[in-house]
């Protein structure tokens, strides 16, 4: 098994195998050129989407700044909007369904490192995928964690810093963010 397939499995691997370091090092020349790109030349921000994402659907729109580990690893639906300074560290799977917003300053984290430091010294990591589901209003300066699941419908307040999973319908806030209403 590839350092690559273990990271999708979810399971240990070597950060900094060969591969993964040139696929991190391609990711960053297409967020670079992608953030330098000026904000009226569209057809060029979808061009460079269309060679980072693993996938997007019409009406998406990335403010920059923006950062992936990887892109390839991160997917988003229908009338996606992101905006400025977000980080994704799709090591594993990021999915977003349509109609998401997500505000400045967030952060997905799909990276994660042991807690044993004699694994951590080795240089081994992990990643847990995270799921975002569809009408889901993510605001500003919002952190979701490894293995997250954000469900359909729900609206994370900012600031929030999600380490569980959120049913849908719900609005979440705080840290570690909790329900504290239904939609």
């Amino acid at each position: 098994m590839t350092e690559k397939e273990k990271m999708l499995a979810g399971e240990l691997y070597d950060s900094f195998d060969h591969e993964l370091m040139e696929l991190r090092d391609r990711a960053r020349r297409l967020c670079e050129e992608y953030n330098r790109t000026p904000g009226d030349d569209r057809a060029r921000q979808i061009q460079l989407l269309d060679a980072l994402l693993g996938g997007h659907g019409t009406h998406v729109h990335v403010e920059p700044n923006v950062w992936f580990d990887y892109g390839f690893n991160t997917t988003v639906g229908e009338n996606f909007y992101c905006n400025h300074d977000c980080i994704f560290l799709d090591c594993n799977k990021i999915t977003f369904g349509d109609n998401v917003l997500i505000g400045p300053q967030c952060g997905f984290y799909a990276a994660t490192h042991p807690t044993d430091p004699a694994i951590r010294l080795k240089g081994l990591e992990y990643a847990k995928p995270i799921h975002i589901g569809n009408n889901v209003w993510i605001g500003g300066g919002v952190k979701v964690l490894p293995g997250v699941t954000i469900g359909d419908n729900c609206v994370i307040g900012g600031g929030a810093v999600v380490t569980r999973d959120i049913p849908a319908g719900s609005v979440a806030v705080g840290n570690p963010a909790k329900v504290i209403k239904k939609v």
